[in-house]
């Protein structure tokens, strides 16, 4: 049998195609090692890149935390340590008013402009549990320290306030100055003291439904108007208050915003040359109408009573007061216990749907004309009278050709809230008094005047 011939030119052919093949498959595998190199080393670098990141993200976010805090909005500047344990801010009030007397036999005050009050406002914390406020008031014709003192804040229901401020008596004396119905406050607050020097014990209890005060001061006269930080006698005044809001945590709005409570002082009035007795009772125009005559000397306890209420309910509010200043006065060797009362009724209704607090109004739709806004707008009325002890006069510790033995006060103005910080209002006073003999000139006719505001506060 005979071979077939062989076909080397095949056999070399595909011997080389074997060789090739090798060849190409071994460099396709030393790529693909080189490749998985190479993206090994790219993972190691993501990964590099990705915790470098991370420690940049953990530092920034670390001096973002130890970097302290900045804000300023309609509350006012605030400056404050990042843990908050340190902290500055500051506010104000200046309040631009006039008064126009309608001069038809009354007191005849003086018609013009006034700054009221201008009062720049600095208070902070300072080691997380120290409260502190600084107020001066640059109104009038003298710069006057308003407020000074350092709070500790323990918690909420134990805080100790030392230095300078209102003395916990007088409901509507006690309202912060911006948030005031009327320019000027009632007659209640002649009979009770405005700030003071002194140490106090204060705080919330239950959920804030309690609140007390009680405190020693220097002791003060009757309000007068201005603030006094003078000591009248020889002891200490003890103060104390008591304010329940017994359904302030309330679900039920027509419970919430009613409070009630009272307040009181007593005090050893001991004078060494100094009278320890009120400069004198004012008008809703800062009017004297009251004066006790020379030589007459505060000499023997002093005390004060003052129960107290408000209810708020949506866009109604009414506050009520009542006080009586009972001291022993002394002249000529002739003594008596003189006893003073007051009260005063006050209601407000916000026309514009806002609801009305005792810490002021927030208006829903601020003054944008643009946007047909107008703000929050607030009718207001008040009643209010003051009568002086007959003893007074009896025993000629006053005299009623120089001070009436009584004064009723009614009032009515528009308050109008263009926004969280500036305000303006309008307001009529009509005060009648009696028991007075002197001349026409003086306090036989009523007393009527016309007050306007424009007040910055924030």
């Amino acid at each position: 049998m005979k071979l077939k011939q062989i076909n080397w030119t095949w056999i070399i052919t595909g011997a080389l195609g074997l060789q090739f093949a090798g060849t190409a498959l071994a460099a396709e595998d030393a790529d693909i090692e080189l490749l998985k190199k190479q993206i090994q080393e790219l993972d190691q670098k993501v990964r590099v890149l990705e915790r470098e990141r991370e420690i940049d993200q953990d530092g920034a976010a670390a001096a973002a935390k130890a970097a302290p805090k900045l804000t300023l909005g309609a509350n006012g500047f605030s400056f404050a340590s990042a843990d908050s344990n340190y902290v500055a801010q500051l506010h104000g009030v200046v309040q631009f008013d006039s008064r126009t007397f309608f001069h038809d036999g009354g007191l005849n005050g003086n018609d013009g402009f006034l700054i009221r009050r201008a009062r720049p406002i600095l208070s902070g914390t300072f080691y997380h549990d120290f409260d502190y406020m600084f107020v001066p008031d640059f109104g009038g014709s003298t710069v006057q320290i308003q407020d000074a003192y350092v709070n500790y804040r323990y918690n909420p229901a134990l805080q100790l306030e030392v230095g300078k401020f209102k003395s916990p008596i007088g409901l509507e004396q006690l309202q912060a100055d911006a948030n005031t119905t009327f320019n000027e406050r009632s007659l209640v607050t002649d009979l009770v003291p405005n700030r003071d020097l002194g140490v106090e014990l204060h705080g919330d209890l239950l959920d804030s439904r309690v609140s007390y005060a009680v405190g020693v001061f220097n002791g003060a006269p009757d309000y007068n108007g201005t603030s006094t930080n003078q000591s009248f006698q020889d002891y200490k005044a003890l103060v104390s208050r008591v304010f329940f809001q017994p359904w302030k945590n309330s679900s039920v709005d027509a419970v919430r915003g009613l409070g009630f409570g009272v307040a009181g002082s007593y005090e050893a009035d001991h004078p060494t040359g100094i009278t320890g007795l009120t400069p004198g009772y004012t008008t809703d125009g800062q009017q004297k109408f009251f004066t006790y005559g020379s030589g007459a000397t505060a000499d023997g306890t002093h005390w004060r009573i003052s129960p107290q209420a408000y209810y708020y309910y949506g866009p109604f509010g009414l506050l009520a007061e009542y006080a009586i200043s009972d001291q022993k006065v002394a002249k000529s060797g002739a003594s008596a216990n003189v006893r003073n009362d007051a009260w005063e009724l006050t209601g407000s209704w916000l026309l514009t749907g806002e609801d009305a607090t005792y810490t002021g109004v927030t208006p829903l739709h601020p003054f944008d004309p643009r946007s047909n806004q107008w703000g929050a707008w607030q009718v207001v009325a008040r009643y209010g009278e003051l009568s002086v002890d007959d003893a007074a006069f009896a025993k000629g510790f006053a005299s009623s050709s120089a001070s009436a033995d009584k004064a009723q006060a009614w009032s009515v103005g528009l308050d109008w809230f263009l926004n969280k910080n500036l305000r303006a209002n309008v307001s009529y006073s009509h005060t009648v008094f009696s028991g007075y003999n002197g001349a026409a000139s003086g306090i036989a006719q009523p007393e009527n005047v016309l007050f306007s505001r424009l007040q910055l506060a924030f």
